[in-house]
């Protein structure tokens, strides 16, 4: 198996209609957040199929795909990295981490970062300590500090809240609309978990958070609750 043929397979799926659409989704117009970025039309689970029947290719091949200027390229690589960690040694998964770690330039979009950053990093880190998710939620680079907060994704699942709330204070006077959107998303999580928790952490925080990392995070509160949060009344 080669990366030429899974283009090959992947081209053959694509659609005209599909990628106008997607790149106007995902924002590739000048001075946006995906600016430059290509798509050809292939739906996610189209990706998800072909990446199973090359689960094998070899990390070379892996790292053409996810260095290429397609974007489902990439997707591709990361579908094809997730089924190789999910039943490789921990040799094999430390291998694997290393190289999503060294091309997190080409992880540069909020899909990519929301398929695979919980199912690759965060999986790696739930044993491990995670300062490196520090390191990353102090990057320059929008996409990696996504990655770090939708990393701890992997550690909510298992009830384990402590490290999204830390690793959202870093990010909670971010910039990025994105990042915002990612904390908000991720608390909201944790709070499913352990709603007090998140009532905790919101109470001091609350008022100076950003509109929308709050919206995020209150969602699924009750609509009288999360009025009195919007209105400052808590």
């Amino acid at each position: 198996m080669s990366a030429s043929l899974a283009r090959k397979h992947l081209h053959a799926c694509a659609s005209t209609e599909k990628a106008r659409i997607l790149s106007s989704f995902f924002k590739t117009g000048p001075g946006e957040y995906g600016e430059g970025d290509v798509f050809i039309g292939v739906k996610v689970p189209e990706i998800r199929s072909i990446a199973h029947t090359f689960h094998t290719l070899d990390k070379k091949e892996v790292t053409s795909l996810l260095t290429s200027p397609i974007h489902e390229e990439r997707l591709l690589a990361l579908f094809i990295l997730i089924e190789q960690y999910t039943c490789g040694t921990t040799t094999e998964k430390e291998k694997i981490i290393a190289l999503y770690l060294k091309h997190t330039g080409s992880i540069n979009n909020w899909d990519l970062v929301d398929l695979s950053a919980h199912k690759l990093l965060g999986d790696h880190l739930k044993d491990k300590p995670r300062t490196l998710l520090d390191q990353l939620a102090r990057s320059t680079n929008m996409w990696e500090r996504r990655i770090a907060i939708v990393s701890t994704f992997a550690f909510i699942r298992t009830g384990d809240i402590h490290d999204t709330f830390r690793i959202a204070d870093m990010l909670l006077s971010d910039d990025e609309d994105l990042i915002h959107k990612a904390v908000g998303w991720m608390l909201r999580e944790a709070g499913k978990k352990d709603l007090r928790a998140l009532k905790d952490y919101l109470t001091p925080r609350y008022q100076q958070m950003p509109r929308t990392l709050l919206r995020y995070a209150i969602e699924r509160f009750p609509r009288p609750l999360y009025k009195k949060y919007l209105e400052g009344k808590i």
